[in-house]
């Protein structure tokens, strides 16, 4: 394969991953979360333990999803430190089985997955070569990180974005 300059990609990268985790910045523009939203982070930290040992109709708990999405961005780290594939030797299990956390376990959750959003914001925004499908899992971080931050939103009110009528509509960027 040949590799691809992602280096016009970066900013954009690391700006949409940043409004997932971070909510979209005070009078900037929004293209993934309404102005105004919180982002995973703050969505998760307004959560107790007892809220993140939730799941809904036996489904995986938040306290799961995120310990998921603090692995795999562990991974993609990886990746992005060492090259080669570190997904070939994942545990994706181990995650899954998360159900009642604690107060400190909960906390250290938390802390991990700022770590590695940290780190893979980072990451995000730095030019590099890479592959098509070096490229696509970049992207797919994004997107995968998104769908986790609705399955966590769809188990618990709290974490739950601003409501429709608080948010400030921009057509800038209307299709």
């Amino acid at each position: 394969m040949n590799p691809m300059q992602k280096t016009d990609l970066s900013a954009v990268l690391a700006d949409l991953f940043s409004e997932l985790v971070n909510g979209p910045p005070r009078g900037g523009s929004a293209f993934m979360l309404n102005s105004g939203d919180a982002g995973l982070l703050r969505s998760l930290a307004k959560l107790s333990a007892a809220d993140a040992s939730q799941s809904v109709n036996g489904g995986a708990t938040i306290a799961a999803h995120a310990r998921h999405l603090q692995y795999g961005l562990s991974l993609m780290n990886r990746w992005a430190r060492e090259g080669g594939d570190p997904f070939a030797d994942a545990t994706w299990d181990a995650a899954w089985r998360t159900t009642q956390v604690d107060a400190q376990e909960w906390a250290s959750i938390l802390e991990g997955l700022k770590e590695e959003i940290g780190r893979w914001q980072q990451a995000l925004g730095s030019p590099r070569e890479a592959s098509r499908e070096e490229l696509a899992g970049m992207i797919g971080s994004i997107a995968h990180l998104a769908y986790h931050l609705g399955a966590i939103r769809q188990i618990a009110r709290g974490a739950r974005g601003p409501k429709e009528g608080t948010f400030v509509l921009r057509d800038r960027y209307a299709l």
